[in-house]
């Protein structure tokens, strides 16, 4: 089955976000349980925690149709040291959000060598700090999502991704989000379905289909090879409709969350509607 949705508002309260999701005729979607722009939220209360769970029950989320993402402020592979400690406790805090909420996976943004160290010690630095984490909370999946490459960012080398798995000790507990405007921007080619095909098969080839764990689908207003996470509305950006056709069609995009973080939330619906009716053509 196609798990479809967006990156939906949590503002109010975490259990607001399922609400949000079902009212555009999703069927997965993804949120922050936090404020992302801030290091430190108070902690999740029980009734918060209830309330959430009821509600996913309500309108039919499983925890699988679910993609929790990290704060933006949080640097994995961070080259000073006390930028990396207050990282990996922010991550490890994330974490426990998750396994409170009934979440099973963590989205996440790898981190950036800021020019200070060598791409493979910022590597290793992320794959340490996805360990340290895996020590600290049980079941939570590390999902780490592939990058535009925009500044000193990682991981927008399928080759950065194989590395960092590569490192991690509990090889069933981390994952791949691959986000089509990063992809594309960082140079894999996805205008075509035969472009979407190759690209997924070198995605195999370098780290493997079987790690991927959720999708964010989104066009893109930068070129190919651009480096530019710049998202757009799907088919009005430079990769255009034939790539989200393929990934409706083919059966190894099942069962993971498919999350639009498209440029104009008014037509979340719409889009999803669209992508819906590729499915069965």
């Amino acid at each position: 089955m196609k798990l479809i949705g967006a990156h939906v508002s949590a503002a109010g309260g975490v259990f607001n976000a399922p609400e949000n999701a079902a009212k555009i005729g999703a069927n997965a979607f993804a949120l922050f349980t936090k404020n992302q722009r801030q290091w430190v939220a108070k902690p999740l209360e029980a009734d918060v925690i209830q309330a959430f769970k009821a509600r996913c029950l309500q309108y039919g989320f499983s925890p699988d149709a679910i993609l929790p993402h990290d704060s933006y402020l949080i640097n994995l592979g961070a080259p000073e040291t006390e930028k990396l400690e207050k990282s990996r406790n922010a991550f490890i805090d994330e974490m426990q959000r998750c396994q409170q909420l009934g979440l099973k996976l963590l989205n996440f943004h790898p981190g950036s060598h800021l020019k200070k160290i060598s791409e493979r010690e910022c590597l290793v630095l992320i794959a340490e700090s996805i360990n340290l984490a895996h020590q600290e909370v049980s079941d939570v999946v590390a999902v780490i999502e592939n990058t535009a490459g925009q500044g000193s960012n990682l991981g927008w080398r399928f080759e950065h991704l194989a590395e960092i798995i590569d490192l991690v000790e509990d090889k069933t507990r981390i994952g791949i989000c691959i986000d089509t405007c990063h992809t594309f921007a960082a140079g894999y080619d996805l205008r075509t379905e035969t472009a979407t095909e190759a690209t997924f098969a070198e995605f195999d080839r370098v780290v493997g289909m079987t790690y991927l764990r959720g999708m964010h689908l989104n066009d893109s207003k930068g070129a190919l090879g651009s480096r530019l996470d710049r998202h757009n509305s799907l088919g009005e950006g430079e990769i255009g409709w034939d790539c989200f056709r393929y990934l409706m069609q083919d059966k190894r995009f099942d069962d993971i969350p498919l999350v639009l973080e498209t440029i104009n939330p008014d037509i979340w619906q719409q889009e999803i509607k669209t992508l819906r009716s590729f499915i069965n053509e």
